[in-house]
C-alpha cells in the first residue's frame, strides 16, 4: 500500500511540474513577443507610429481662403453685385499616410461607396501617394447627406476629413467668361512650382482670362485649424484653434456690363468679336467673342468631360476671339495706308488715279470690289472713302513698297504683342520682303505688296489690333496698352491698394496734321463712303473704315470688318472705338457696319439693343445679301 501511495504522490508531483513548466513558458513567449512587438513598434515601425501620434494629438486642418470677388466699372454704385463670388461648399479629403497598413482598399472603398463615386477615382488621385500625411481632395461639393454618413461612420474611416471649400461662382456667364476665365485645381506639376509662394496642394488656381492673369492678386492666404484626437480619432479639445485665413483681394475692371451685354445680343449667335475701348487710356469697355462658354462649368465635378467637350464643339467656344484670333484685316488696313501716303509725301493726296475695276499685273488680272467700269478717277481721300482697291493697289505697288508699308503697320501696332492683361494674345503678322526669302524661300513680287496694300496676303490682326489701329487715329499718333484691371481693392476694408493708370505703348512720329486729315477722310468715308447707310446715326458723328477679307474658303462668303470711333467731334477723353469682325463662316449679310452703329447708338443713348435698332430704323433688318467693301 506504501509504495503505491509514493507512486501516485510521485505521479501527481511530475504532473505539477509539467503544469508549471507549461505556464512559466506560455509566460517567457508572451513576454518574449510582447518584447518583440515592443521593439517592432519603437525602432522598426517607430517612426510610423510616432507621425500618427503625433498627427493625432495635433491635427491640423488647413482652412482654404476664398479667392477674391471681381467687379465691373460700377463697383461703387448701389446693389452692384460681384461679376465673381464664392458659394460654400463641403469637400471630403483623404490623408492616405494615416490609413493603417492593409486596410487602404477597404477604407477606400467605404469611402467611395458615401461620397456615391468609384473607387477608381480615389485610387487614382492617391497613386503615389499612399505614404504621404498631406490631405489629397477627394471630392468637392459635396451634399450634407453625405457628409452626415461620413460623421456617423469616422471611426471605420481612418485619414478622411471634411471642411467648408468655397466654389469659385460666375454670376454673370455669356460672353464676359472668355474675359473672366476660370479655374480649376492645382495639378501635381504646378504645387510644385508654387509651393514656396503659399499654394497647397489642393489650391484652386485661375486657368485663363483675368482669373490666370491675376491669380496672385486672387489668391488669399490659407488659415488653419489645430485640434486633438484620441485613439478613435474623436476631438478631444473643447475648441478648436483657429488662425483664419485672409481672402484675395477683389479685382475691379474697366468692363461695363452693360456695354458687354450690348455689344454680346448685337454680335448674336454670329462667329466673330466686338471689342469696346476707350482710346485715350487703352481701357477696354467691352470684349466679347462668340461662342462662348459659361465658366460655372469648370467648378463641376466633370469640369475634364466638359472641357473635352468644349474642344469638340464647332468654332471653338473656348478661343476669344477679339484677342487671341487673327484675320486679314482687309480694307480697315487702308487706314494705315492712307496714313503713309500724307506722312511720305511720295504722291500728292490730290493726285487722281483712275479705277477701271480691274488691273492687269503678273500676267494676272486684279479684280477690284467695283467691277467695270469701276470707280473712275479717285484721289486719296476718296479712294479711302469708296475703299477703291485699284487706288491702292496702285499706292503700294508704284510708290510705297513693301518696306514703308510694313514700317506703317507696325507703327500702328500690328505684328506685336499690345500687352493686354490676359494670357495667349496673338501678335499677328505683318510679313517682309526678308521674311519671304528666309520662311519662304522665293523672292517678294509687287504682286505681293499688292496684296499687302489692301490688307490681304500674310498680313493679319487681331480685332484689338485693328481697334489700337483707330485708337492711334483718335489720339494723334499715341496708343496705350489696353487693359481690363481698373483697380485692386484690399477684400477687407474695400482701399484701393492699386490703380492702374495708362501707358503708353508707342507713340508715332507722324505730324499731328497728318492725323487730322486721316481722322476728316475717316469721317468722310462715313458721310459719304461705302458705309453711308448702315453707319447713318443722328445722334453722334462717326468716323470709321469697313473691311471685307477673302479667306479663301468660300467664294459666297467673307469676313465682315468695321471699325470706327465716335463723337468724332468731341474730345479724345470722350470717344470711344468699336471694332466689329463676322467671321465668313456665317451666312453673309454685312453685318460689322450696322453692329457697330448699334453700339454706338446703345452707348451714347443709353438704349438697349433692341431700342438702338429701332431708333437707327434697322427693327426690319433681317439680311444685307451682296459683298460691299
Amino acid at each position: 500500500m506504501k509504495a503505491t501511495f509514493f507512486q501516485i504522490s510521485e505521479d501527481v508531483s511530475d504532473k505539477k511540474n509539467f503544469r508549471l513548466f507549461v505556464i512559466f513558458g506560455i509566460i517567457v513567449i508572451s513576454f518574449a513577443l510582447y518584447l518583440l512587438k515592443l521593439f517592432s513598434m519603437q525602432i522598426v515601425e517607430g517612426s510610423y507610429y510616432s507621425n500618427r501620434a503625433v498627427a493625432r494629438k495635433n491635427y491640423v486642418t488647413v482652412l482654404d481662403a476664398k479667392r477674391g470677388e471681381i467687379f465691373d466699372c460700377h463697383v461703387d454704385e448701389e446693389n452692384v453685385q460681384p461679376l465673381v463670388t464664392n458659394t460654400d461648399a463641403f469637400a471630403v479629403e483623404l490623408i492616405p499616410g494615416e490609413i493603417p497598413e492593409g486596410e487602404y482598399d477597404t477604407v477606400a472603398a467605404k469611402l467611395a461607396d458615401y461620397l456615391g463615386i468609384s473607387k477608381a477615382i480615389i485610387d487614382q488621385q492617391t497613386t503615389g501617394k499612399r505614404k504621404s500625411n498631406e490631405p489629397i481632395q477627394i471630392k468637392i461639393n459635396v451634399p450634407l447627406t453625405s457628409i452626415s454618413n461620413i460623421a456617423e461612420n469616422i471611426v471605420e474611416l481612418p485619414g478622411v476629413s471634411w471642411k467648408n471649400k468655397p466654389i469659385r461662382t460666375y454670376n454673370e456667364s455669356g460672353s464676359i467668361s472668355h474675359l473672366l476665365g476660370y479655374v480649376g485645381k492645382i495639378s501635381d506639376e504646378e504645387y510644385k512650382l508654387y509651393k514656396n509662394e503659399g499654394y497647397t496642394n489642393n489650391s484652386i488656381i485661375g486657368r485663363a482670362g483675368i482669373e490666370r492673369q491675376y491669380d496672385k492678386q486672387l489668391q488669399g492666404i490659407p488659415g488653419s485649424e489645430s485640434r486633438t484626437r484620441d485613439a478613435q480619432m474623436r476631438f478631444t479639445d473643447d475648441a478648436p484653434e483657429i488662425v483664419p485665413p485672409k481672402m484675395g483681394n477683389s479685382l475691379v475692371l474697366t468692363v461695363d456690363t452693360r456695354i458687354q451685354k450690348l455689344a454680346e445680343e448685337t454680335l448674336g449667335e454670329r462667329v466673330g468679336a466686338i471689342v469696346v475701348l476707350k482710346p485715350a487710356t487703352g481701357e477696354v469697355l467691352a470684349m466679347v467673342s462668340y461662342p462662348y462658354y459659361d465658366s460655372n462649368l469648370f467648378s463641376s465635378e466633370n469640369y475634364s468631360n466638359e472641357y473635352a467637350r468644349l474642344l469638340e464643339t464647332p468654332n471653338n467656344p473656348l478661343l476669344n476671339r477679339a484677342i487671341n484670333a487673327a484675320y486679314p484685316p482687309a480694307s480697315t488696313f487702308k487706314t494705315i495706308m492712307t496714313t503713309a501716303v500724307l506722312s511720305e509725301k511720295k504722291i500728292s493726296p490730290d493726285k487722281a488715279i483712275e479705277c477701271t475695276g480691274e488691273i492687269f499685273h503678273g500676267g494676272i488680272t486684279f479684280h477690284c470690289h467695283k467691277k467695270a467700269p469701276g470707280h473712275g478717277w479717285l484721289d486719296l481721300k476718296n479712294g479711302l472713302a469708296q475703299s477703291c482697291d485699284v487706288y491702292f493697289w496702285i499706292i503700294g505697288r508704284d510708290y510705297l513698297g513693301v518696306d514703308l508699308i510694313a514700317q506703317y503697320a507696325m507703327e500702328f501696332g500690328f505684328g506685336q504683342s499690345l500687352e493686354i492683361d490676359l494670357p495667349g494674345q496673338s501678335t499677328g503678322f505683318v510679313p517682309t520682303a526678308q521674311w519671304m526669302s528666309r520662311e519662304k524661300n522665293r523672292r517678294w513680287t509687287d504682286g505681293d505688296t499688292m496684296n499687302m496694300s489692301i490688307g490681304q496676303g500674310y498680313t493679319t490682326a487681331t480685332p484689338m489690333h485693328v481697334a489700337n489701329m483707330m485708337a492711334m487715329v483718335c489720339n494723334s499718333g499715341v496708343i496705350y496698352k489696353p487693359h481690363l484691371l481698373k483697380e485692386i481693392r484690399d477684400s477687407g476694408t474695400g482701399k484701393v491698394i492699386e490703380t492702374v493708370k495708362p501707358e503708353v505703348l508707342h507713340e508715332s512720329t507722324v505730324s499731328k496734321s497728318v492725323w487730322r486729315t486721316v481722322q476728316n477722310d475717316l469721317r468722310y468715308t462715313i458721310t459719304d463712303g461705302t458705309a453711308v447707310y448702315p453707319m447713318g446715326n443722328k445722334l453722334v458723328k462717326i468716323a470709321g473704315k469697313t473691311g471685307t477679307a477673302e479667306t479663301g474658303r468660300y467664294t459666297d462668303r467673307w469676313h465682315s470688318w468695321m471699325v470706327a470711333y465716335a463723337p468724332f467731334d468731341a474730345p479724345v477723353e470722350e470717344q470711344i472705338v468699336v471694332a466689329t469682325i463676322v467671321e465668313d463662316v456665317n451666312d453673309w449679310e454685312w453685318w460689322s457696319p450696322y453692329a457697330t452703329n448699334i453700339v454706338i447708338q446703345g452707348i451714347f443713348a443709353n438704349q438697349t439693343y433692341d431700342e438702338a435698332m429701332k431708333t437707327l430704323g434697322f427693327s426690319y433688318l433681317k439680311k444685307q445679301v451682296g459683298r460691299q467693301d
